[in-house]
């Protein structure tokens, strides 16, 4: 033990010569040091000053090192911020300290509260380098800047800022895809607690976001956020040499080949954030607003049009449905008997035959539902065929369409297929978004990019998929096995960092049958997050349900005020507790082939007082519910039981 000690003192103290720099959360948990040395005797690192830093978590007398000494700098064409670098100055430390609320989300009021610092540097032919630091209560951001100069623009070449991991720390990470017709798209599974070395499977690097626990159970979470239409989307490296993840620019054969993996932009250049979002416990990854907090602020004025709901889809069950007028009719009275918001009419609902879509929307307008009509983002960039394409890629045509939809009355659109994370595809979410805004038109992105924080400066986008959701019951014999671990992994890795149209709820089997219970199925909606609920299954799977689960679907939120994380490990099972207005819901998901019985305090999370609890679990076969309901003290245990492949739903209502 003592020599333990004296290696990890060692490791922690300073090199000769060495100019460092740190910064420490409000509350004193999180510290994010900097330093401009020599490393070489470390891991592969090169000889002479480099920029590094470290990521450490807890009280100061016992802080523990969550991400250590890894690399920090730029190679672009002409500028090299990798060696040479010398300290200029540095800008007083300062405290963020800011309030905003969202539409949709984890919680409606958010705060961004940190300690900000910059430093600058010059490389050895004078050229500027600023780097922005911040340490928050919940983690770490970083960024590089670079400031008007001599040149008026730059093109990055390699970036190389690498995440070294502890040795000891088990991982959970999907491979990224390689380029085809319809990938990247983030729709992997994610890897359970695999070793750090692991080399992603596919060979083409692993896909933010990224879910560490530590040997003394810390926990943090690695992604990227605020990226603009400045720069491209980024992932880690295939291997880790020494532990060090790297972040690497797309694939060149990504998006049909089209535009550079190589980002540019004029000058000054703001680049995306770098986070690690730190907890001593999973809650300070599910509960963490950091992505959002980091992103830019608002860019719409008057929100009053942007409406999250629920939604009636009838592409799971009958691919060809929207193509005729007649089924997207019967889904409109789905949604409206159920007191659904909206009906997507997805892929070719333009070749429409038995009606058309003016006749959907005069009939969904008489039934007081909104629609929601599905675009292909095509465009040189892919070379699917679902119609309409071609409409959305460039800027007048898009603005026509886009006042088309408004004039007709539509709500917001489903725009799938980018496959690609290149600069150009990324500039076309943000211009996609943009025009949208104007037009009032609410935005979900299908076949698509990881979120990274796009939901707070455009807050109508009320979702993105980047997951291997429902839809792959149709496609993958491999998902009916893998999908009841990846739903207990999901919540504190991709849904933790945005919105997440998983496409829940199927009762009943498609191609490939499923293993998660009617329960489990059903939790599904509280434990994801979305702004759009989008219902997968047929209409007379809802219209059938008993009177219990039939009424909670009614009454489901898709936006809260607050989000706890309850009880979980990812990969077994996961517990959330989430707040609209002065109810509760509790909800749980079983991915274990054994039973699982979790022992829960409310009291962490609920006020004190008297409540109806209303609860629906697993019945007494996979497909059948229980329910009951009960008066609830604020201080009693909850008994949270889930068969196997199971889990539950509960309500929490103050009694009356």
């Amino acid at each position: 033990m003592k020599l333990a000690l004296i290696a990890a003192a060692l490791a922690m103290a300073p090199i000769a010569g060495a100019q460092t720099w740190s910064l420490t959360s409000p509350n004193g948990q999180v510290k994010l040091s900097v330093q401009l040395a020599d490393l070489s005797g470390k891991a592969d690192f090169p000889k002479g000053p480099g920029l590094y830093y470290r990521v450490e978590h807890g009280a100061e007398s016992s802080r523990a090192t969550v991400v250590n000494d890894s690399p920090l700098g730029l190679r672009l064409q002409g500028r090299d911020f990798v060696g040479g670098l010398h300290f200029e100055s540095a800008q007083p430390q300062r405290l963020i300290d800011e309030s905003y609320e969202m539409p949709r989300g984890k919680r409606r009021q958010c705060r961004n509260r940190a300690h900000h610092l910059t430093l600058s540097f010059k490389n050895a032919a004078g050229q500027p380098l600023e780097l922005d630091l911040r340490a928050y209560d919940d983690g770490v951001a970083f960024r590089y800047r670079l400031p008007s100069g001599a040149s008026s623009a730059a093109t990055l070449e390699a970036e190389a800022t690498g995440f070294a991991l502890p040795a000891d720390a088990k991982l959970w990470m999907a491979p990224n895809d390689k380029a085809s017709t319809y990938s990247p798209a983030y729709e992997t599974y994610y890897e359970d607690g695999i070793a750090v070395g692991t080399p992603a499977a596919l060979g083409v690097g692993w896909e933010f976001p990224v879910l560490l626990r530590t040997a003394d159970a810390r926990w943090a979470l690695i992604t990227e956020a605020n990226v603009g239409p400045n720069f491209c989307g980024s992932r880690l490296s295939t291997t880790a040499v020494h532990g060090i993840y790297r972040v690497t620019l797309p694939d060149p054969a990504e998006g049909n080949r089209q535009g550079s993996t190589q980002p540019s932009s004029t000058l000054p250049w703001e680049m995306p954030w770098r986070v690690v979002i730190v907890g001593g416990s999973l809650a300070g990854i599910v509960e963490s607003t950091l992505v959002t907090d980091v992103s830019a602020p608002a860019r719409v004025k008057g929100t009053s049009w942007i409406k999250p709901g629920r939604v009636a889809w009838s592409w799971w069950s009958d691919n060809p449905s929207p193509q005729d007028g007649a089924k997207q009719k019967k889904f409109v009275d789905l949604a409206a008997a159920m007191g659904w918001e909206y009906v997507l009419v997805d892929a070719n609902w333009d070749i429409m035959d038995n009606g058309n879509i003016h006749d959907v929307l005069r009939h969904a307008k008489s039934q007081g539902v909104g629609v929601l009509l599905w675009y292909n983002s095509g465009g040189p960039h892919n070379v699917v065929t679902e119609k309409p394409r071609d409409t959305l890629t460039y800027q007048e045509v898009r603005r026509y369409e886009l006042g088309l939809l408004k004039k007709w009355g539509v709500k917001g659109v489903k725009v799938d297929f980018f496959q690609s994370d290149k600069q150009d595809v990324i500039g076309l979410y943000h211009d996609i978004l943009q025009d949208a805004a104007d037009f009032h038109i609410m935005v979900n992105f299908h076949g698509c990019t990881l979120p990274r924080g796009w939901e707070r400066p455009w807050p109508h986008l009320m979702s993105m998929e980047a997951v291997r959701g429902e839809e792959c019951y149709i496609f993958d014999p491999k998902f009916p096995e893998r999908a009841p671990v990846q739903n207990t992994i999901t919540p504190f890795t991709r849904n933790a960092v945005g919105p997440m149209d998983y496409t829940p709820v199927a009762l009943s089997d498609n191609k490939y049958p499923h293993r998660t219970t009617a329960a489990h199925e059903l939790a599904l909606t509280v434990v994801f997050e979305s702004g759009w609920l989008h219902f997968a299954d047929k209409a007379e799977s809802y219209l059938a349900l008993p009177a219990a689960p039939k009424e909670f679907l009614k009454q489901v939120p898709v936006t809260w005020d607050d989000t706890r994380f309850v009880a979980g490990y990812p990969g077994q099972f996961v517990v959330l507790a989430r707040r609209k207005g002065d109810t509760w819901y509790l909800a749980g998901v079983n991915g274990q082939a054994r039973a699982h019985e979790e022992h829960i305090q409310p009291g962490a999370w609920l006020p004190a007082g008297r409540y109806e609890l209303a609860r629906i679990g697993d019945g007494e076969n996979p497909q059948s519910f229980s329910s009951e309901t009960q008066r609830f003290n604020a201080g009693q245990e909850f008994v949270a039981r889930m068969k196997p492949y199971g889990g539950f739903v509960a309500t929490l209502k103050p009694a009356k």
